[in-house]
């Protein structure tokens, strides 16, 4: 009887064997180099990068050609990739895009580039952009030629994506985080500039994983869907 028992216990774990066995046969997968230090000094930060992503992928799902502006390691890009026909990704930091090319898989395509988008248009049209915790980095002198150039690589009906985190948030960002963040936005902000660059703005509000439609004075993130550019 005891036997009997451990024999079904040991064919329950074989729904997990196939995967152990292409994960054994190829290598255990790596973070990238942004992931794996967010993993390593807050590990609920990834989780909440990884649900805007979600939030991303879903927004963008069955779309043929989605940008992401500022793509860092390039690690949860994947979600979009599982969402898109096909995905280009680029980022002006060289090392970024190496290291997401080192760990880039076939089975999950990503068109990883170097690439300034304050300096020109990605080229080429794509049906959707995304740029997520990149345009409070921008200084609000130069956010125009960054939605601009943006726009520029959109098609006429194409969408773009912003995330950010709010400008109220701030009290409770760390010093390094502040630092970096020199353009944060309140959501009728944000809404006002994208206004200068598309017909249709939707804004978003975002805390811990959860999106909503709340209050933006009480949201520590903002998603922008912007929708047909003003080329």
């Amino acid at each position: 009887m005891n036997e009997s028992k451990a024999d079904q216990a040991r064919a329950g774990e074989l729904q997990y064997q196939r995967g152990v066995n292409i994960v054994l046969a190829r290598g255990e997968e790596k973070l990238g180099l942004v992931t794996s230090w967010a993993w390593h000094d807050d590990p609920r930060h990834l989780l909440f990068t990884l649900a805007r992503y979600k939030f991303v992928a879903k927004m963008l799902n069955g779309l043929d050609r989605v940008l992401e502006i500022g793509c860092a390691d390039g690690f949860p890009t994947r979600l979009v990739a599982q969402a898109a026909n096909t995905v280009v990704a680029v980022d002006f930091d060289r090392t970024f895009i190496e290291n997401a090319k080192e760990r880039q898989l076939d089975r999950w395509p990503v068109d990883f580039r170097v690439h300034d988008i304050m300096a020109a248009p990605v080229p080429g049209k794509f049906d959707a952009a995304f740029a997520l915790d990149v345009i409070e980095h921008i200084p609000e002198s130069q956010e125009d030629l960054f939605l601009r150039n943006i726009c520029h690589s959109l098609n006429d009906v194409g969408i773009l994506l912003i995330g950010t985190p709010t400008l109220e948030s701030q009290v409770y960002a760390s010093q390094q985080s502040k630092e970096g963040h020199i353009n944060c936005k309140s959501g009728p902000e944000l809404q006002k500039t994208l206004y200068r660059h598309f017909s249709n703005v939707f804004i978003f509000s975002m805390n811990d994983e959860v999106v909503h439609t709340g209050f933006h004075k009480m949201a520590h993130y903002l998603f922008a869907l912007c929708c047909a550019p003003k080329n």
